[in-house]
């Protein structure tokens, strides 16, 4: 299970999804639709992502996806999504890493391993946010 999250520092707020399976490019596309209409329906302008280096977040199908859904964005009013990359290997950076760190200690028990619909709820009560409904897995 991977979980795609988004945090707000300003507003303390936390957008989580969930895929069962490894994060790759497809999911990846997929939460940022999902972001976009997210922030689109408020009237928000631009979105910005800090992301480090993972395959998932800098593959050229997600640079792509973000090429076109930026340039109709534009063109339709949407909500914009830039990307600032962190420099490899420096997690402290990102405002998120030590909220993932802390919310995988208070979720995880190591004598057993939950189910998936177990550990999405206990996660989302952590960090105080709505449950969704998990991204499905490409087929490709």
């Amino acid at each position: 299970m991977a979980c795609y999250g988004l945090y707000v520092p300003i507003a303390h707020h936390r957008l989580l999804r969930f895929v069962q399976g490894r994060p790759v490019s497809g999911v990846t596309c997929t939460f940022l639709a999902w972001l976009a209409t997210y922030f689109t329906a408020p009237g928000t302008r631009a979105l910005v992502r800090i992301w480090d280096n993972a395959s998932w977040h800098v593959s050229q199908t997600v640079r792509e996806w973000i090429t076109v859904y930026n340039r109709q964005a534009k063109r339709d009013g949407g909500c914009r999504i830039m990307v600032c990359r962190l420099p490899s290997k420096s997690p402290w950076l990102n405002p998120l890493e030590p909220k993932w760190v802390h919310g995988k200690r208070a979720v995880v028990e190591p004598a057993r391993v939950r189910s998936m619909p177990e550990l999405m709820q206990r996660v989302c009560t952590y960090y105080q946010c709505e449950l969704t409904d998990p991204i499905a897995q490409p087929d490709c």
